[in-house]
């Protein structure tokens, strides 16, 4: 009985150390077309695949390095190279019996490619200038927040605390500034989801300050008559 146990085990090293060998050789081989490819498509990642007669072989690059190599061949799926583990000797033996078209195929492609660009005109039109509309919309703002500014110090002195709001509707819109002690911190119209005619992010677009703009007057108006209802509503007291 024990006479079974003593058969001897034949080793796998010589199999294994040749599969590793020819996986190094591809690694080192195929890294070079992920270089290309990075290269050609830009970004820190992508993958292409490339047809053959006996398959389709897909490359897979990160920062410029090969990722993966697969060959989806008629027999078997099989990670030529990959960050896991290593291909099963006989997939891979398979797999290379096909490489050299693989890497017939992405030569064609990149040909394919040569004076793709030759007609493409290297000269442009002028780009026109933003400045004079920025300094204008700067202008404008530059006003209005002045204006935002002295309301907030009303209201400031009024209220007391830190912060506050104050609204009203002007031509139909809800218009809100909402006020801190140094001043201003947006004037919104349009409620929720809204306009920032202010705010401490981008300004509005010259579009919308050229139309909202119009009506700041009647907003300020509209906060004069609500200063003057409170004076009003302490006429008539006496201590």
């Amino acid at each position: 009985m024990t006479e079974q146990f003593d058969a001897p085990v034949e080793s796998t090293d010589d199999a294994a150390e040749r599969r590793d060998e020819v996986v190094a050789r591809v690694r080192d081989h195929a890294g070079t077309i992920a270089r290309e490819l990075a290269l050609l498509q830009g970004g820190d990642y992508g993958k292409r695949s490339f047809e053959t007669d006996d398959g389709e072989w897909t490359v897979k690059y990160e920062a410029g390095e090969l990722q993966f190599l697969l060959f989806e061949g008629r027999k078997a799926e099989t990670y030529v190279v990959s960050t896991h583990q290593p291909p099963d000797p006989e997939d891979l033996a398979d797999a290379m019996t096909d490489y050299e078209n693989f890497v017939a195929s992405f030569n064609r492609y990149v040909r394919s490619l040569e004076g793709v660009l030759d007609e493409v005109a290297a000269e442009f039109p002028d780009v026109a200038s933003t400045e004079s509309v920025v300094a204008e919309r700067e202008l404008v703002l530059g006003r209005v927040r002045e204006v935002a500014d002295r309301m907030a110090h009303q209201l400031a002195r009024y209220e007391g605390g830190e912060y506050g709001t104050y609204g009203t509707r002007v031509a139909g819109n809800r218009w809100e500034l909402k006020w801190e002690e140094s001043g201003a911190s947006y004037l919104r119209v349009g409620g929720e989801g809204g306009i920032y005619l202010l705010s401490q992010y981008q300004p509005p677009s010259a579009h919308d300050v050229r139309r909202l703009a119009e009506d700041v007057p009647a907003f300020v108006e509209a906060f004069n008559e609500y200063v003057e209802d409170l004076d009003a509503s302490l006429d008539g007291v006496s201590l």
